[in-house]
């Protein structure tokens, strides 16, 4: 379908960098493994045994929040919904929110719980509303993790709390991390400082203490036990760059915050992300045969940004290739063509054409008086 080349190639001097890690780099990490990465087109700026097996501790939660957030998303689930603690999440021991059997918070509430504090009990809570148990939820945690291309993971429980075979590694945290960081609610409960459950009876203090003293951090979830040490994933933005820095079995919190810190400020003072194009924004209007409306606006489904070291600058070709044939009906959002970013001929990621709104296909009685007005145009 896509056949045809627009005679619209724009050529920019841009900056770009290729791909390549940046292991030459010593940034005197102290944890056992760790990865920067960046949060808009996925590339890994800085890794240190990045696929290592090892326990997350309650870094584990991302997984568990990307779900109640995917519910949250399909309708499944609201905030206000009202959640009730069991036994068994009772019974957790670690960092709780000191839920009772029968007590019910809203998810809202939860979220704080789990973002904020870490609560176990409030992670299993969520679990049996989702799943009904918390063994069905973790199969859920298992299959989303493939379904991420998670392939170092593989979760026992949905809080993270130490267990044979339950393990992750730096990389596959940062694509959980990335894929949480779709949802932008999540970024109102990972970036609390303080607040408080139970009409203010009972304080909450974020663990993840970069949120007050990192400029820019967004989240997203620390852990820590006695076997997986000190783990962190924590996310900051600057100048329109988002981040991902995975630190795991640091010896103690405050490497894991240092860690966390280096490597976020290696990748704001190294790199830059451009961005190209916007999602919506418009590339003029194409030819539509057969409909009430002969043109269409085409605006671009994606935007597209790309990931550069401040220190290069090459050229970047932008090629717009709209469909032969655009025929009515047509409804908002239809794919009409494609339009691709290369950098000395190698493609760097593209973007859907779409219609901009609905055109309806011409009626008999219209095509007919579009005949006759031709007819005395002529005469």
């Amino acid at each position: 379908m896509l056949k045809r080349f627009l005679s619209l190639v724009i050529v920019f001097s841009l900056i770009f960098s290729v791909k390549v890690y940046a292991n030459d780099v010593d940034l005197k990490l102290s944890a056992r493994s760790a990865i920067l990465m960046d949060y808009e087109t996925g590339e890994v700026l800085y890794s240190h045994n990045p696929h290592e097996k090892l326990p997350p501790a309650s870094v584990t939660k991302i997984m568990s929040m990307l779900l109640i957030m995917e519910e949250i998303a399909q309708k499944r689930l609201t905030y206000d919904d009202m959640v009730t603690g069991s036994e068994r999440a009772k019974s957790m021991g670690g960092s709780t929110i000191f839920l009772d059997e029968g007590e019910s918070l809203s998810v809202r509430d939860m979220l704080k719980g789990i973002a904020v504090a870490s609560g176990n009990d409030a992670t299993v809570a969520m679990a049996e509303h989702i799943s009904g148990t918390v063994e069905a939820f973790v199969d859920k945690m298992n299959n989303r993790a493939k379904e991420l291309g998670m392939k170092n993971t593989h979760f026992i429980t949905c809080n993270g709390l130490d267990a044979d075979g339950h393990y992750s590694s730096a990389y596959d945290i940062a694509l959980m991390s990335r894929e949480l960081m779709k949802y932008e609610d999540i970024f109102k409960f990972t970036t609390i400082w303080m607040d408080s459950l139970r009409d203010g009876e009972f304080t909450l203090s974020n663990t993840n203490k970069l949120i007050r003293f990192y400029e820019g951090a967004t989240g997203l979830k620390t852990g820590s036990t006695s076997i997986a040490k000190n783990c962190i994933s924590a996310t900051a933005k600057r100048d329109g760059m988002h981040l991902i820095a995975v630190v795991m079995a640091a010896p103690t919190s405050k490497d894991r915050f240092s860690d966390a810190s280096k490597m976020l400020n290696f990748g704001f003072n190294t790199y830059k992300v451009t961005t190209f194009r916007k999602t919506g924004d418009s590339l003029g209007f194409c030819d539509v045969k057969k409909g009430k409306e002969n043109k269409a606006e085409m605006l671009y489904n994606t935007g597209f940004g790309y990931l550069s070291k401040k220190s290069e600058s090459k050229e970047i070709e932008e090629k717009i290739i709209i469909n032969k044939d655009i025929i009515a009906p047509l409804s908002k959002g239809d794919i009409i063509g494609k339009a691709e970013f290369y950098q000395d001929g190698k493609l760097l990621g593209s973007s859907d054409i779409i219609s901009a709104s609905d055109i309806e296909k011409k009626s008999l009685s219209d095509a007919f008086k579009d005949t006759f007005d031709k007819f005395l145009t002529k005469k």
